[in-house]
């Protein structure tokens, strides 16, 4: 009952607090391959609130994380196309694709060598890295997707506490050529505060390409749905320059 911001003007209905932002591009929902999703019918609940929300894309992004979700595109698969084929069945309008979030370890590195990683929008890549400390090599390897002709997206930047007192960083990503994904339940403040005043900061300072719900389980999706009460954020959501909507459905989407 609370999913909806402004009305339309030209016919006076209520438009989902989503719709600008139009495709989710971080996000579990291929069942069973990590810490996501288990089942299809969850999958493609979900995607149902999503759209219900106003999103008309979901490029969901499988963990691939070598010593606990050993994923790839064999892998992901079977998994994916029975939602796809759910989804169909039911005549579902969402388009619905998948790419992946890579862990950025000791491992990262032979698999960027060694096979052509799973993209968004064909040179698209969305990476991670410890909520630990940031590995040595990680501007090297930065460097060498993009010599290899991927364009980087961290996600979630502002989870990573140890850059909250290194906010040079942010800047150091985005000169070198990283987009900068940020989590919608960041801005919430469902993290935490620290988190939420690190989104925020970023977004103040135009830091922010993307947006992501970042949704695993029910949890997550009941704190998103409970946005829409927030009126600051969704005048955010509004307003803020997301490229999200530049995004275009890949080869696996449903037609």
């Amino acid at each position: 009952m609370f999913f909806f911001r402004k009305k339309n003007d030209s016919n006076n209905t209520p438009v989902p607090f989503l719709a600008g932002i139009e495709t989710d591009l971080h996000s579990h929902l291929v069942p069973g391959v990590d810490d996501g999703v288990q089942d299809v019918e969850t999958a493609v609940q979900f995607i149902d609130a999503l759209h219900e929300l106003g999103i008309k894309k979901v490029i969901t992004t499988p963990h691939i994380i070598i010593d606990r979700y050993p994923n790839s595109a064999e892998t992901l698969s079977a998994p994916f196309r029975e939602v796809k084929e759910a989804l169909k069945a039911k005549g579902s309008p969402v388009s619905y694709s998948h790419a992946a979030e890579y862990y950025m370890d000791e491992y990262f590195e032979d698999l960027m060598k060694s096979s052509r990683l799973l993209t968004l929008n064909g040179e698209l890549v969305l990476v991670e890295i410890s909520f630990m400390s940031a590995p040595p090599q990680l501007h090297q390897w930065l460097f060498e997707l993009a010599a290899q002709g991927y364009r980087p997206i961290l996600a979630h930047p502002e989870r990573y506490n140890y850059y909250h007192q290194q906010t040079d960083e942010y800047m150091t990503f985005k000169q070198r050529g990283c987009y900068l994904q940020v989590n919608l339940l960041s801005l919430a403040g469902y993290y935490g505060k620290h988190i939420q005043k690190a989104a925020e900061w970023m977004i103040e300072n135009q830091m922010v390409d993307f947006i992501g719900t970042d949704l695993h389980h029910e949890k997550h999706l009941q704190a998103i749905k409970a946005i829409a009460k927030d009126k600051k954020l969704v005048k955010l959501l509004e307003t803020y320059p997301f490229k999200n909507n530049t995004l275009t459905a890949t080869s696996q989407a449903i037609k």
